[in-house]
């Protein structure tokens, strides 16, 4: 169950303006909540507690934009800095309509705790634009993308904060922010400069296996929890919520293992198909529609229908807050895999655990992005380029490890995965505190 902080869990010396009834401002309490229960596994320093409690900077931008019209357009961009003890600060940039402040601080959390579990030397970030990114051509993004990058000006760089690509970006932002940041700075630093981000296209200094990453850590993590409870992925069923890069990439790739895609849910529709959805055809219709919906190869069924699907694997790669108790108690499932980040509430988690539903959670479950972000910023720092294969391994070995040192945890003090992922990164930032100190 949840509860209000105690005296000795997270403190918060602010909140974000957002009205509890706000997703972004749910989100972040549902956050602050879990944070709470896996420090009471684990031990602590109070110094510790409060510097997690809030992010370090909170940087708001408001720029104006001229559009194809000619008319003029003033936007709301965030970049939140939550730490930074392990490394430069890392996190994807968000162009959405329902980015807000509490949305991204919860988000710029999730990073720092992902980063620490997975034994990344980054800290956490996020940020993002409010905006209904299909209601703008793509000299509109490119222009509203480097005049973001301009104003943000020194408060991100390649060794202090790094951004990458995040729902309503991709690697052509990413190129456009780094075009846009290298011609800020001396002509002679530009190469070295190209890993101010991540997610950039293979010509542009990008890495292999970069846009598969997310989807093929989720897959990895997967293959490890099939592993430990004995189910044969060929042959599996499962259902995808959300069916963009994330969500896509699973697909593909449990279907290559053999597993059969049956369900399929987006903001157009849902589709349905017991004999099992390709997944190659759906993304290239997802690709030139816009989303699932008249997809010809499966059936149309009520949006309520999805969670009710009997699958072996549910992967919701969507947005924050969609499993909670109500959609708990329908779910015909073994396993989450949590390819989005916050997708699912305090509620939702009690009901999973009652109901014996494994969680594979985001901190863990998606962390492939950020892990081959690190691999993509090491090869530009070294002037490299690593072939998939060695891309791919690494990252298996980076998600074999996290994912037992988790279920270690979770054995260990009879706890659920999702608090074990926290209190393993919770420990590891905590050491490094308590081995530096705090200056002056």
């Amino acid at each position: 169950m949840s509860k209000e902080p105690e005296s000795s869990d997270v403190v918060t010396t602010s909140q974000p303006d957002e009205d509890f009834n706000d997703p972004g401002q749910r989100f972040y309490r549902v956050h602050l909540d879990q944070l709470t229960q896996a420090l009471d596994q684990v031990s602590i320093e109070d110094h510790v507690q409060l510097l997690l409690g809030e992010p370090k900077n909170e940087v708001i931008v408001n720029f104006p934009v001229k559009m194809d019209s000619g008319e003029y357009e003033l936007f709301t961009g965030y970049r939140i800095q939550h730490n930074n003890i392990l490394g430069p600060y890392k996190g994807g940039m968000r162009y959405h309509h329902d980015v807000t402040l509490a949305e991204v601080k919860a988000l710029a959390a999730l990073m720092s705790y992902k980063c620490a579990l997975l034994d990344v030397p980054y800290g956490g970030a996020k940020g993002g634009i409010r905006m209904h990114r299909h209601k703008y051509s793509d000299s509109e993004i490119e222009r509203i993308t480097r005049r973001f990058t301009h104003d943000l000006g020194n408060n991100i760089g390649p060794d202090y904060d790094i951004p990458g690509p995040d729902m309503g970006t991709n690697s052509q932002t990413m190129v456009w922010m780094m075009d846009t940041y290298v011609n800020m700075h001396a002509t002679i630093d530009k190469n070295a400069k190209r890993r101010i981000v991540t997610g950039k296209s293979l010509t542009s200094g990008g890495s292999r296996g970069r846009e598969k990453a997310t989807g093929q850590g989720v897959v990895y993590a997967i293959q490890e929890w099939a592993n430990e409870t004995g189910l044969r992925l060929d042959g599996a069923t499962f259902t995808v919520q959300g069916f963009g890069n994330v969500g896509s990439h699973v697909g593909q790739l449990l279907n290559r293992l053999g597993a059969k895609l049956v369900a399929v849910q987006d903001h157009t529709g849902t589709i349905y198909n017991q004999e099992g959805i390709y997944p190659r055809k759906l993304a290239q219709w997802v690709d030139s529609e816009g989303g699932v919906k008249e997809y010809k190869g499966a059936e149309q069924i009520d949006d309520d229908e999805f969670w009710a699907v009997t699958c072996d694997i549910c992967v919701p790669a969507a947005v924050e807050l969609q499993i909670d108790e109500e959609v708990a108690r329908k779910l015909d499932c073994k396993v989450i895999a949590e390819g989005a980040n916050g997708p699912t509430t305090l509620g939702g988690d009690r009901v999973l655990r009652e109901r014996d539903i494994d969680v594979l959670p985001d901190i863990m479950a998606n962390a492939g992005g950020v892990v081959v972000s690190y691999f993509e910023w090491v090869q530009n720092k070294r002037s490299e380029t690593w072939q998939l294969q060695e891309v791919d391994n690494r990252l298996n070995f980076m998600m074999k490890r996290a994912y037992h040192e988790m279920r270690a945890f979770s054995r260990e003090h009879s706890v659920d995965n999702r608090t074990a992922a926290l209190a393993v990164a919770l420990k590891r930032i905590n050491k490094v505190y308590v081995e530096r100190g705090i200056f002056p």
